[in-house]
């Protein structure tokens, strides 16, 4: 694959977790990979959540950019 040209697309995705940035990306990238074909590579761009009324962390939100190969025809 690596020296042969290709061509990728990239789109925006968030993920959400209440646990983590981690699981957040995680998700996004599962949900990415059952929609897209030939899912590559990944970019993080901006991280936020949500703080619940006691201080603490209840919801994390990253958001994406997911690239996937372009089919030659």
């Amino acid at each position: 694959m690596y020296g042969q040209e290709r061509v990728y697309k990239k789109v925006e995705v968030i993920g959400i977790s209440k646990n983590s940035i981690e699981d957040a990306i995680q998700s996004a990238v599962n949900t990415a990979h059952k929609s897209l074909e030939k899912l590559s590579w990944f970019e993080v761009g901006d991280i936020r959540g949500h703080v619940g009324e006691d201080g603490t962390v209840t919801e994390y939100q990253v958001d994406l950019k997911v690239a996937f190969q372009l089919k030659k025809k």
